[in-house]
């Protein structure tokens, strides 16, 4: 799941602005409840990561030198004014739907890549992992806001400010370290509005296919038909418009889940049926589709900043564990029980492989291809607002301004569409994403941010947490590197598996 002006320079002032109709979907819910509602006071927000908020300071980055007491006593929590704060059971809510996507559909394949027993351990050691790094990203977040007196930081702020703060070797890399971030985020979000693209054109061909089998239509026209109403769709600047859209689409979500565990759970064979462990070569591939499916990690700080009670967000009985639990569960089971019942012929998507012959699997697969067509927007949204400021930038009158907007929005459309038409390949280009840019901000980033946060004070007796996070990182290189070049072995030979 599922807003964004880019990021300021962290060494000027920001400057304070009145919230307006862009507005992420994230404060919708809660604006309608009687929840007591503190003093209103005007929340900047400006995180490019995804469609969440974040909070800012009201003050400048790094002005000002305040005594070291001051500083450890400093609690950012007590520093945040937001004019709708979410309840703990909202941003649960917010958790699940930032992290379940197209990815649990492809969770069987993943399996198929890894075998049962592999694909049942490894996916739940996934989860394990990113969730660690979730709370080393929240941490880092803390003591970051404490020593330079800030309320809250985004992803690419706390990633700014590491370095910033960090040996003054590294001072050097700050910006390039806040690029590279946002960069991953842009990169991710393409990634999942090129996956979207595929997905709904797969599953109409299937329907069509079936009731018009001799009128043979490639994938290639399907993605067309697709990208004429997609223009128009992504037109629209202001989410407030788009509120229907998402419901529609979280309804549907949730009705063809349900639906597909119906069919999936009936009839299914013994567990010798399927292989145990797959080859070596094939785990990247199931690591790039695990990773991909674990998206989360851009909403954890905005979730965090935008809490009533943001002390409740972590502990062994938080709102994160508790999150990513019922996540990592859930993966669990579609991946098991997926692979299980369909074996090697198991498909990109689980929603391809419903029987059929069946009216009710075909409305499963119409319904999943509409909601994903509606929530391709949501995710555009994200790294539309990454680039337009640039571009707008380069505009002196408004007009010139709004026209060049909009060229830039079809613009990426057109570009999400070309890259779904060169790789037409549902399981391989999610692996792709997920080895690529979800492996770099999941598994890399927050160890070497952790790093160099901590390096000042200290990373633990016998520097345990340095040698935990070389741990961690050079597990997500390996994901990173191997799982991109079967991805990309797999797209160009598709034949080779």
């Amino acid at each position: 799941m599922e807003d964004i002006t880019p990021l300021t320079n962290l060494q000027q002032p920001i400057v304070k602005k009145k919230m307006t109709e862009r507005q992420p979907l994230l404060l919708q819910s809660e604006a309608t409840g009687s929840e007591e509602r503190q003093p209103p006071r005007p929340d900047v927000r400006s995180s490019p990561e995804n469609i969440l908020v974040n909070v800012q300071s009201d003050d400048s980055y790094g002005t000002g030198s305040n005594e070291s007491l001051e500083k450890s006593t400093y609690n950012p929590s007590l520093h945040r004014t937001l004019e709708h704060p979410t309840s703990n059971f909202d941003t649960l809510v917010h958790l699940l739907k930032g992290n379940i996507g197209t990815g649990i559909l492809a969770m069987p394949d993943a399996f198929k890549n890894a075998g049962l027993y592999v694909g049942l351990f490894g996916t739940l050691l996934m989860g394990a992992i990113c969730t660690h790094c979730m709370h080393m990203l929240v941490k880092c977040s803390h003591e970051l806001c404490r020593r330079l007196q800030q309320p809250s930081l985004s992803f690419s702020e706390v990633a700014f400010c590491s370095f910033e703060t960090g040996p003054s070797g590294l001072r050097r890399y700050s910006h390039v370290a806040r690029r590279m971030i946002t960069t991953f985020l842009f990169i991710t979000q393409m990634g999942f509005c090129c996956v979207y693209f595929v997905f709904v054109a797969f599953n109409i061909k299937e329907v069509v296919d079936h009731y018009f089998p001799h009128n043979y239509i490639s994938v290639k026209v399907y993605l067309t038909l697709i990208l004429l109403p997609m223009i128009p769709l992504n037109l629209v600047r202001n989410l407030k418009y788009l509120t229907p859209v998402s419901l529609a689409a979280a309804v549907l979500t949730i009705l063809g889940l349900a639906f597909s565990f119906f069919y999936i759970l009936q009839d299914l064979p013994a567990t010798n049926t399927v292989k145990p462990v797959a080859t070596w070569a094939q785990l990247p591939l199931y690591f790039g589709t695990a990773i991909y499916a674990f998206e989360g990690i851009g909403v954890i700080l905005p979730l965090e900043n935008n809490m009533k009670r943001p002390e409740d967000f972590g502990g062994s009985t938080g709102v994160l564990n508790t999150g990513m639990t019922i996540v990592a569960c859930l993966y669990t089971t579609v991946g098991f029980f997926g692979y299980l019942k369909y074996g090697e012929n198991v498909k990109g998507s689980i929603t391809l492989n419903l029987p059929p012959d069946q009216f009710i699997s075909q409305m499963v697969r119409i319904a999943m291809a509409v909601a994903i067509f509606l929530s391709y927007t949501l995710q555009f949204y994200v790294p539309v607002n990454i680039v337009e400021p640039f571009v707008r930038n380069q505009c002196e009158e408004q007009r010139t301004k709004e026209l060049a907007s909009t060229a830039l929005r079809v613009t990426l459309v057109v570009f999400t569409f070309l890259l779904a038409v060169c790789i037409p390949n549902l399981g391989p280009i999610i692996s792709l994403v997920g080895a690529v840019s979800s492996s770099a901000l999941a598994l890399i980033a927050p160890p070497i941010i952790e790093i160099i946060t901590f390096y000042p004070i200290g990373l633990g007796k016998y520097n345990w947490v340095l040698w935990k996070d070389i741990a961690i990182l050079l597990f997500g290189l390996c994901g990173f590197f191997f799982g991109t070049y079967a991805s990309l072995d797999q797209i160009l030979n598709p034949g080779i598996n």
